[in-house]
């Protein structure tokens, strides 16, 4: 894993969670929308320097742009928070988040045991001395950002080499970050590449480290339906749930302590009871993840061909292998519980993108697009000789990655899969680490008792079966592999190709008595040197310390292809903003963004039209169905005996329990709050309908649909099957 993050970007680039995003696009005269399936100019995530010059009061905003986002003053902008990398906002001045239930299941499944099933069962705490910590969760808020896009370039110039020129630009990267972290302890710095070799952007992050559980619903509600429901509409998931953040008494970030205090936010956001109707106004504040919309059609073929299988059938095996673990063995499925709903989230989606690459034909668009747009650079003999190469030698580059793709998959996938071989990796870095001046050392070993708090919260969903299947499973496809992608580590210990047997002793002789499964073992390692590490000829150690070393070997290969591609992006665009004479909407790239729309039904099939809102009848309708779709029996009572309280919608001709909006949203987003047109709260994001995980290759209105949890199932569960009346009264609703 640490590895991975030394070339993380190299990485990501070839398995395809690398963005290029515009961060202050200047609007220009528009030609006519392409041809339908590819982007367009309503969709988008906005950068926060671009909502002023959107149309947001013409599509339904009441209340003036500057109470969005105000650079010189406070707006709700300041009530969002990212938390764990969903999003959430601040619903209370006393530090009360709302989130999704699933952007809170890692730290419940952490904090459950055999005696006290979280997961299961909720948890509230009907007092602040009752709020359980949230292992393993941190919020960060955005303080400021500025444009050092100018000082990045610099630091290339006159560089032709593109890996060179790659490691120039990331040195002065880490340079920045460290500059504006030194000037104050209390942030956390982070430089967003926008457009690739183009722009960026440092963002500066308050962190708050002392994050607590104040209410979850059970399973049966914050997560009804399961994998079967998950990307599905009609969807009835209670998918929220309520943290608090605390600091310490002097407002500055703090470890985990009782003597922490509720943070006081800038700003929060007021909750309307009444929710939204079809057709009203609505946006979304958040985080989104990652969207490719102006990759090269290279780019979409190797996610068809090589990332979307691959991922979706590893991540397949490995979730049946854990949920057979966990049949029988309550604590392993408790300790699973939070990996597997990870993965099963990943590889639903993932298939979902390759049904809309193949069904929408995706590709093929794209090189119809490019085609075209080669025809108008070679009609202009001035761009002919300034940009005719580009499309070329993009294809070029990217067909060298094709060839090495099992490689490059597999090891972005290694340390994921072996929790051992992660931690192993671990002590070898930071041995390294540590003998670096204090000033080049990473952050994230320099605060000793944060550093075990993580690997606490990572053997805490370890299994050490599990490891040893998924590790021999990994080796033994990299065994498999062809000529261009085979890894010398492991023909090492395979010996031959496909060669099982000498994998099975390998497997065999790495996990009989491996102590590294032992975290208080595993934490005395910290205190040894690389030499010691390595003397120790641990099976599984050697393997990380041979990976590592493979993985240098061809740095310079993966650098080279990093800067070119880099180059080739930039010049890509450009050429493009002349060919379609307009600014581009923005690829996200977790920073904060806003997305606007309606609530909005959809028609994804001929003579089928989904209606935007589902309700609590749904919900009982299902539960006959058993199995993922079990609700708590105190729900069908209050079904049964009307008891909506304030919340019954005359116009849903029920309790509302989810809504559908046409919003642009991705990864990252969930737990972003939906807004009516005045500001306030009236739910919760948490996913998209199937036909939309095609949204981060390309846009369209008439399918692409993001789902939310609506406020009044939100409160209703909380006040009725929670008992948590006291979150109501926190949050001004009159019941």
């Amino acid at each position: 894993m640490f590895l991975f993050n030394k070339y993380r970007k190299t990485f990501l680039l070839i398995i395809g969670i690398v963005s290029i995003s515009f961060f202050a696009a200047k609007a220009v005269p528009e030609k006519p929308l392409p041809e339908k399936g590819m982007p367009d100019l309503d969709e988008g995530m906005y950068p926060l320097s671009e909502i002023h010059n959107i149309a947001l009061k013409q599509a339904g905003l009441r209340i003036d742009p500057l109470e969005v986002y105000n650079p010189n003053g406070i707006s709700l902008v300041d009530a969002l928070v990212n938390v764990g990398g969903c999003t959430g906002s601040f619903i209370s001045g006393e530090g009360l988040i709302i989130t999704n239930h699933h952007c809170v299941f890692g730290a419940l499944q952490a904090a459950s045991t055999l005696e006290h099933d979280y997961i299961e069962n909720g948890f509230k705490a009907s007092a602040k001395e009752e709020e359980i910590e949230a292992k393993g969760l941190s919020c960060r808020i955005t303080d400021s950002y500025e444009d050092v896009s100018a000082k990045i370039l610099k630091a290339a110039d006159g560089i032709t080499d593109p890996a060179e020129r790659s490691r120039a630009m990331e040195k002065k990267r880490i340079e920045l970050v460290k500059e504006a972290e030194s000037k104050d302890k209390t942030i956390r710095a982070e430089v967003s590449e926008m457009f690739e070799g183009q722009t960026y952007v440092l963002f500066r992050y308050r962190l708050i480290r002392d994050v607590r559980i104040v209410y979850v619903p059970p399973r049966s509600i914050g997560e009804f339906g399961g994998e079967s429901d998950n990307w599905v509409w009609p969807r009835h998931t209670g998918d929220f749930s309520f943290v608090r953040a605390y600091v310490a008494k002097d407002g500055s970030p703090a470890p985990y302590s009782k003597d922490n205090v509720p943070f006081k936010p800038k700003k929060f956001l007021k909750v309307n009871p009444n929710g939204v109707n079809e057709e009203d106004f609505v946006f979304i504040l958040g985080y989104p993840g990652r969207t490719f919309r102006h990759k090269p059609s290279e780019f979409l073929e190797f996610q068809e061909k090589y990332q979307l299988p691959y991922i979706s059938e590893l991540y397949d095996f490995q979730i049946a292998a854990m949920e057979k673990m966990g049949e029988n063995n309550h604590e392993l499925a408790i300790r699973f519980a939070s990996r597997i709903k990870g993965l099963a989230n990943v590889t639903k989606n993932y298939k979902g993108k390759l049904k809309g690459l193949r069904s929408l034909s995706l590709v093929d668009k794209k090189r119809r697009e490019e085609k075209d747009l080669q025809a108008f650079i070679d009609n202009d003999p001035s761009l002919k000789a300034q940009y005719g190469s580009v499309l070329p030698e993009t294809e070029k580059a990217y067909k060298s990655m094709f060839r090495t793709a099992k490689r490059d998959l597999w090891m972005g996938q290694i340390y994921r899969s072996s929790t051992l071989l992660r931690l192993a990796d671990l002590a070898l870095d930071y041995a390294i680490d540590s003998k670096k001046p204090e000033s080049e050392r990473k952050q994230a070993y320099l605060n000793m008792p944060e550093l075990k708090k993580n690997i606490s919260v990572i053997y805490g969903t370890f299994g050490l079966e599990a490891d040893k299947v998924f590790l021999k499973r990994m080796l033994q496809d990299a065994s498999e592999f062809p000529e261009g992608s085979r890894i010398s580590s492991v023909d090492k210990i395979a010996r031959e190709k496909g060669n099982a047997k000498a994998i099975d002793e390998y497997i065999e002789k790495a996990f009989n008595n491996n102590r590294l499964s032992d975290v208080e073992y595993f934490l005395k390692l910290l205190t040894k040197s690389y030499d010691e590490l390595v003397s120790l000829n641990n099976p599984i150690i050697t393997l990380a310390l041979d990976l590592r070393k493979e993985a240098s070997s061809y740095e310079d290969e993966k650098r080279a292809l990093e800067g070119t591609l880099d180059e080739l992006s930039a010049r890509l665009i450009e050429v493009k903003r002349l060919w379609q004479k307009k600014s581009f909407i923005p690829d996200a790239n977790s920073t904060l963004r806003l997305t606007y729309g309606h609530v909005r039904g959809y028609s994804p099939a001929d003579a089928v039209y989904n209606s935007p809102f589902t309700t609590l009848q749904g919900v009982i309708e299902k539960s006959y169905l058993g199995g993922e779709y079990r609700i708590p029996e105190k729900l069908r009572e209050l079904y049964e005996n009307k008891d909506f309280g304030r919340f019954y919608s005359e116009k849903a001709k029920g309790l509302p329990v989810a809504l559908l909006y046409d919003m642009d949203t991705t990864g990252g987003n969930s737990g972003s709050p939906i807004m009516n047109a005045y500001g306030e709260l009236i739910g919760v994001n948490f996913d998209r309908t199937y036909e939309a995980t095609i949204n981060d290759y390309a846009w369209n209105e008439d399918y692409s649909r993001s789902i939310g949890v609506d406020i009044r199932y939100v409160l209703w569960v909380t006040q009725k099957i929670g008992g948590a009346d006291f979150i109501l009264s926190e949050l001004g609703v009159n019941l």
